[in-house]
C-alpha cells in the first residue's frame, strides 16, 4: 500500500491550497477516505471524510464551508481543496485509508500516508 501526497506548503492567510493523495496496493473504490492534520504539540485531529462511492462527505465544524473533499475512483485520487486558510490550519495534512464506514468516522483507518505540511503565514 502507498499513498504520494502532494500539495502541501506556505501560504498567506486567506489563501487556498488543494492537497492530493494518489493511493496504490489496495482497491481504492472500496475505501472510504479521510483527511487528517496534525499541529505541533497537538492531537490528531480529523478534517474530511468521503465514502468509498464518493456519495457522501462529512467535515469537523471549523472546515465546514472552507474545505472540499472529493475523489476520482478512475485515478486512484483523493483531494482536499482549502479555501480562505487560517493560521490555525498549519498542521501536518494525511490521508488514510478505511474499508469500514465505522473506522473511517470514529475508529482508526488501516492505511495511511506520509503527510504533507501545510503552513499558513497570518
Amino acid at each position: 500500500v502507498q499513498f504520494v501526497e502532494s500539495g502541501g506548503g506556505l501560504v498567506q492567510s486567506g489563501g487556498s491550497l488543494r492537497l492530493s493523495c494518489v493511493a496504490s496496493g489496495f482497491t481504492f473504490s472500496s475505501y472510504n477516505m479521510k483527511w487528517y492534520r496534525q499541529a505541533p504539540g497537538k492531537e490528531r485531529e480529523s478534517v474530511a471524510a468521503i465514502t468509498s462511492t464518493g456519495g457522501t462527505t462529512n467535515y469537523a465544524d471549523s472546515m465546514k464551508g472552507r474545505f472540499t473533499i472529493s475523489r476520482d475512483n478512475d485515478k486512484n485520487t483523493v483531494d482536499l481543496q482549502m479555501n480562505r486558510l487560517k493560521p490555525e490550519d498549519t498542521a501536518v495534512y494525511y490521508c488514510a485509508a478505511a474499508k469500514s464506514l465505522h473506522d473511517i468516522v470514529v475508529g482508526t483507518p488501516e492505511y495511511w500516508g506520509q503527510g504533507t505540511q501545510v503552513t499558513v503565514s497570518p
